[in-house]
């Protein structure tokens, strides 16, 4: 869904020439000339990005003193505004937390940036923002295209639709000659086109720049479906005027592994957020919540000892304190809890873990070992 444009910069370096006699024998510095490849970016909007920005971003973080994290603020249960306490909340606002903790020791040590999905990998390449936590999919183009990294999945997701129960529609051919409430600048909107195409289905897709105008629209009728991935439909669904006068259709169109985007080029800051997610997934797997993980301290279990960094140097690998995992755990919770804090059974959109679940219970979270 990216267009890419490449532009060649040449910049020639040149250095002096410079003659040391040094008894007898002259050291010569030859003018050097390098040609350095930069990279630039056309989103689906048309914009131009600006090249990476490389760095130490730890340390950068550490100066500022919190974690600027690219969020969303109208998806509930993934990123958004509660109106009771005006607060940022949602799966993907807890890993920014996490970052913070593991990075500042701090998980309050954080500050979200509302992106829209066309200005997100520009506000991420230009340094605005530390980290993209936003509901992004990991694709090829945008791996390779956008000098960005894309660190461990946090959610297993796939593209549905949701209709009007009234239209009596069960499926995508049902839509034949409809409106279809899409955003702009994501994968939704181009999956729902080649998905369309392939079935023969005619359709006039409804373009908005943000997730609020797309339910909006749908909601006042101005489409016959509404499409973006099954998550966001869930958390959208209970914003409608009538929540249960519609139904999301059992097809899946797509597969959307979501997980957060670092900068290319800055490897250390991509290993503490690609680690801190898997911080999280390990200690669900051996049973370490918030509320328990002191009572792991001191025990004989080595790869307890390594997680909570009482033993060994694995956090100094990447510039961190040795008890950072423990911090993300203490301060935030595995990702059981953070799951069921925010998209649970408690929750209103009850999701069921399905292929977020680990793969001790049958689904896709597997955490690398900590050695």
């Amino acid at each position: 869904m990216n267009k890419r444009t490449t532009i060649l910069i040449l910049a020639l370096l040149l250095l002096s020439l410079v003659l040391v006699a040094c008894g007898g024998g002259d050291t010569q510095t030859v003018e050097v000339t390098r040609i350095v490849e930069v990279t630039r970016v056309v989103d689906a909007g048309g914009d131009v990005a600006p090249a990476p920005v490389l760095g130490d971003t730890l340390e950068t973080v550490r100066n500022r003193g919190a974690v600027k994290c690219g969020g969303n603020q109208s998806v509930p249960g993934f990123g958004y505004i509660n109106p009771d306490t005006n607060e940022f909340e949602g799966f993907d606002i807890d890993f920014c937390k996490a970052v913070a903790a593991a990075a500042l020791g701090d998980a309050t040590k954080f500050e979200i940036r509302p992106t829209t999905a066309n200005e997100r990998f520009p506000v991420l390449q230009s340094g605005e923002i530390d980290v993209l936590i936003r509901n992004t999919t990991w694709t090829l183009s945008r791996d390779t295209n956008l000098g960005a990294d894309f660190q461990p999945t946090t959610f297993y997701d796939g593209q549905g639709m949701m209709v009007r129960k009234e239209t009596g529609i069960t499926d995508l051919e049902g839509l034949e000659g409809g409106t279809i409430c899409v955003q702009s600048g994501t994968t939704t909107e181009k999956n729902l086109a080649d998905v369309f195409r392939a079935r023969g289905v005619e359709f006039t897709p409804v373009v908005f720049d943000d997730a609020d105008k797309t339910r909006e629209a749908y909601d006042q009728g101005q489409c016959d479906g509404f499409t973006t991935d099954k998550s966001g439909l869930v958390s959208q669904q209970i914003l409608l005027a009538e929540p249960d006068a519609h139904v999301i259709l059992d097809e899946t169109m797509s597969k959307e592994p979501l997980g957060p985007l670092t900068r290319h080029g800055d490897n250390n800051w991509g290993d503490i957020v690609m680690w801190t997610v898997n911080c999280t997934i390990q200690a669900e797997e051996l049973g370490i919540t918030s509320e328990n993980v002191d009572s792991f301290l001191g025990g004989e279990d080595p790869v307890v000892q390594n997680l909570l960094g009482e033993v060994g140097d694995l956090g100094t690998y990447m510039g961190l304190n040795a008890d950072w995992c423990y911090q993300v755990i203490k301060q935030v919770g595995n990702y059981g809890e953070i799951y069921d804090r925010n998209l649970g059974p408690d929750t209103p959109f009850n999701l069921a873990r399905g292929l977020n679940a680990l793969w001790t219970d049958g689904g896709l979270l597997y955490s690398p070992p900590f050695r």
